[in-house]
């Protein structure tokens, strides 16, 4: 077989590899996100409890850079501390490499039980918990197959002339092999998939142990550096959390480099195997950062803060309502197709407006101010100058000779751009009263209202990502998620009343005090969901997939 057959093959598994990480990821997003954003956090004020919270969702999410984002995402809202969040991501560190050593065992039975699985999970049903949990049983099973292709395809290099001459190389070279194992971590965008590519090599005889630990912890610092480049245009809060990692796991992964070249102690104690040295050498490593960045949390947020200042320009005090750039170009009236796209930029500017109100209402929940009140309905006068623009614009474009399709998309848009200012209307006039009121009195919602309240936000501001996701893609298959997802929130709603009732009738104080700040919020949040989903409902009609008030059976 030809070098770049062997290559062309090792490249697929590969693919494959990062493929299957990634559907277990999404799987686990689409099923548990909600649930385990929520859960997050409930637990990240005890340091402990972080530390653990950030291992668990690592080996859900298979990815500690997605928890290193979302906890970012958290911390930056002011949810958690951001110390709280670094000890989290500490975890998450640990929690990826556990799925590493999980995944070097011997699993080939499970490559025909989880395709098969998750295969009839995924196409039997329509219930969108199962086929998300199918879609996780696939990605599972299609990685472990991965991992049994790189190593058939990396068998003819154990006869190739070169391969030990590259070996060698590196082997004398540890700077070289160092950065190398970084540059594929970051384009590879996961530590678990890079250290899974070097222990399966490694089981072939083609990394040895010294080279195999150097390996390694480049890859740490590949991985540090993902979640900050990922965030470097994110608000100041959010990347205290990814500058914090990369100071201790990536300056960590540069310290123990010069002291494993320098001592160049025994590596036969990791394990008896060059494959569990390797796996073992990144647990043991980001146990070392864990227990080494307990101390150091304070020391380590407080200097991620300074380079986070150094890096941030300062804004105007009202940079909320600064003038931004429109898309609404005059000139590109007489060609339709390109005012069209020209609307629909500036309708996802409407929409990142929305999501970014609807992410810091309930903030506004938990922890209120004049000034953050003030701030928020700056966002909804927004969204009302752009919503008076895009309407004025495509009433101008009606006049021009419009083909059917594009006038049916013009309607489209109007009618998507018109249901998000309704939702910034419920947003402002509707639930800030609320925050306001529950400020004004002082009140506080009872442990299960309040989880019942962040639960339903959770999955309303999940199901606005995926129609704003459709409002450019128009995928049905998503169209048509949403749509179901909207009788499972008018079920939850039903559920969270009969849940408020049973507390009131047992006379607990402060159900009875935020009886009806509980009950208008749920329904505020309700109707912000309908109108959202009503978004996708052009989609389903063009492909004859709504009727009425009721989605047709699948047909395929």
């Amino acid at each position: 077989m030809s070098g770049s057959v062997v290559l062309l093959h090792l490249a697929g598994a590969i693919a494959l590899m990062l493929f299957a990480t990634r559907l277990v990821k999404t799987g686990v997003e689409r099923a548990y996100g909600d649930v385990l954003r929520h859960k997050l956090r409930a637990t990240m004020r005890n340091p402990l409890m972080a530390v653990l919270a950030g291992t668990g969702l690592a080996v859900a999410f298979q990815s500690s850079t997605a928890v290193t984002l979302l906890v970012a995402s958290f911390a930056g809202a002011g949810i958690v501390s951001g110390i709280a969040g670094q000890l989290a991501v500490r975890g998450a560190e640990i929690g990826s490499a556990l799925v590493v050593k999980l995944l070097t065992f011997d699993l080939s039975l499970l490559v025909p039980l989880c395709l098969t699985a998750g295969t009839v999970m995924f196409m039997a049903t329509e219930r969108r918990d199962w086929r998300q949990f199918g879609r996780i049983l696939i990605g599972i099973g299609l990685l472990l197959l991965s991992l049994e292709m790189i190593g058939q395809a990396s068998e003819p290099l154990r006869d190739s002339q070169l391969m030990p001459m590259i070996v060698n190389y590196f082997a004398g070279d540890p700077v070289t092999a160092y950065l190398l194992a970084a540059l594929v971590t970051w384009l590879f965008h996961s530590s678990i998939a890079a250290v899974l590519l070097m222990a399966t090599l490694a089981g072939r005889g083609f990394i040895p142990p010294e080279l195999g630990i150097v390996l390694v912890l480049g890859v740490n610092l590949g991985s540090s550096i993902i979640a900050p480049i990922l965030t470097r245009r994110a608000d100041p809060g959010i990347r205290v959390v990814p500058i914090g990692n990369l100071l201790m796991r990536g300056a960590g992964s540069l310290a123990m480099l010069v002291l494993f070249l320098a001592f160049d102690p025994p590596v036969a104690m990791l394990g008896s195997t060059v494959p569990d040295q390797i796996v073992n050498a990144h647990i043991l490593f980001n146990c070392i950062i864990l227990i080494a960045g307990l101390p150091l949390a304070t020391l380590v947020y407080r200097l991620s803060q300074k380079i986070v200042e150094l890096g941030t320009p300062p804004e105007p005090a009202n940079a909320l309502a600064d003038t931004e750039l429109s898309a609404l170009d005059e000139k590109a009236l007489d060609h339709p197709g390109q005012a069209l796209a020209n609307a629909t930029r500036e309708v996802v500017h409407v929409c990142e407006t929305v999501e970014i109100m609807l992410n810091r209402i309930i903030d506004l929940y938990d922890k209120a101010d004049e000034q953050k009140i003030a701030a928020l309905s700056l966002l909804d006068d927004r969204i009302d100058k752009r919503h008076a623009a895009i309407k004025l614009y495509l009433a101008k474009l009606t006049t021009r000779s419009l083909s059917e399709t594009e006038a049916l998309r013009c309607q489209e848009l109007l009618g998507a751009c018109v249901k998000l200012e309704q939702v910034g209307d419920i947003i402002v006039r509707n639930m800030l009263a609320h925050v306001s009121k529950k400020m004004e009195r002082g009140l506080t919602f009872t442990d299960e209202g309040w989880r019942e309240i962040t639960a339903f936000h959770d999955a309303v501001l999940t199901n606005a990502r995926l129609t704003f996701n459709v409002l450019i893609s128009r995928d049905p298959e998503t169209a048509r998620q949403i749509v179901l997802e909207k009788d499972r929130l008018r079920d939850m709603e039903k559920q969270s009343s009969q849940r408020h009732f049973e507390r009131l009738r047992d006379g607990t104080v402060k159900s009875m005090e935020t009886s009806t700040i509980h009950l208008d919020t749920i329904r505020d949040l309700k109707q912000i969901n309908s109108l959202l989903a009503s978004i996708a409902y052009p989609v389903l009609e063009q492909q004859g997939l709504l009727r009425g008030s009721r989605l047709q059976a699948a047909t395929t």
